[in-house]
């Protein structure tokens, strides 16, 4: 069981996220920023190993502008050696990677450009994993998307789009529940006709299910992995009080992270903690994980 944060440390000064406007794109610009945002990467890398985070979400912004018709930049051939360097470490340290795209892609969008984008900008988040080396288990995970006023069409329009996806994006591909649309349920009818992992977001799933328990769900999540994907993957956050409901915390609620635990105990997951204040929560958690393990409630892995 490893635990991680996403994207942004806010602890060493360096941002791996660092883009500008469209309306300044220049190659020396994209140039500048992939340099920044690559060393930037690394020294995070560096810092999570350091205190035993061993699974991290990797910005979408990383290569700005990467899937735009405006990038027609070799990205790949001009930064190979910086990432194989970052491939090398991952793969030494047996860190656990993924992206997560924004919102804007949607597989299943009725409007066939919105589509093509989307389709542009998952290949790019493959192309970049791929220049690091890194195997299947390093997912990129992406939400059903709209459902358009009809969610069963919106399910079938998925599907059908998923199939024609080259595959080694679909190696990579894992769908989460969310909050409002499409919950664990409709993930899982998706997952029977195209095999895709089922991503479980314990937040999203107390905001939207049919009835299952905080454990069922990750159980029938877990089913959906193959042993090429890796062990599963979960999404961890909690309401934060005094907020819209399905607002994530600021911070983490140590209680409500035993608590998560022992319903959880003896299945095993990575665990991504979706909260606003990163690696601060992360090492509460890593501590609350060490207590577990000298339980025997866990197993770490490093």
């Amino acid at each position: 069981m490893k635990i991680g944060y996403p994207c942004i440390n806010r602890d060493i000064g360096c941002s791996s996220n660092s883009t500008f406007r469209l309306a300044s794109y220049t190659e020396k610009r994209l140039i500048q920023k992939v340099e920044n945002n690559l060393n930037c990467l690394f020294k995070i890398l560096q810092y999570n190993v350091q205190n035993g985070f061993y699974f991290f979400r990797i910005s979408s912004d990383l290569v700005p502008f990467a899937s735009h018709p405006v990038c027609t930049f070799d990205w790949t051939g001009h930064f190979g050696g910086q990432f194989r360097k970052l491939g090398e470490f991952i793969k030494k340290h047996n860190i656990r990677i993924s992206m997560h795209p924004d919102q804007f892609v949607l597989i299943n969008a009725i409007e066939e450009d919105v589509y093509r984008r989307s389709v542009k900008e998952l290949e790019y988040h493959c192309t970049l994993l791929d220049a690091m080396g890194l195997d299947r288990t390093a997912k990129i995970q992406i939400h059903v998307g709209g459902v358009y006023g009809d969610k069963p069409r919106a399910i079938e329009r998925f599907i059908d789009r998923y199939k024609s996806l080259c595959e080694s994006l679909k190696r990579r591909l894992v769908i989460e529940n969310d909050d409002r649309l499409f919950s664990l349920v409709d993930c899982l009818k998706v997952h029977d006709a195209t095999t895709i992992p089922v991503l479980f977001d314990n937040f999203h799933h107390q905001c939207l299910n049919s009835g299952e328990t905080l454990r069922q769900g990750l159980a029938l999540a877990a089913e959906t992995w193959q042993k090429d994907d890796g062990i599963p993957m979960v999404d961890y956050s909690s309401q934060q009080q005094g907020q819209r409901i399905g607002a994530h915390a600021e911070t983490m609620d140590v209680s409500h992270f035993r608590e998560f635990l022992a319903e959880a105990k003896g299945l095993d997951f990575d665990i991504m903690l979706e909260i606003k204040d990163k690696e601060k929560s992360a090492a509460k958690g890593l501590k609350v994980l060490r207590d577990c393990e000298s339980k025997d409630d866990v197993r770490l892995s490093a």
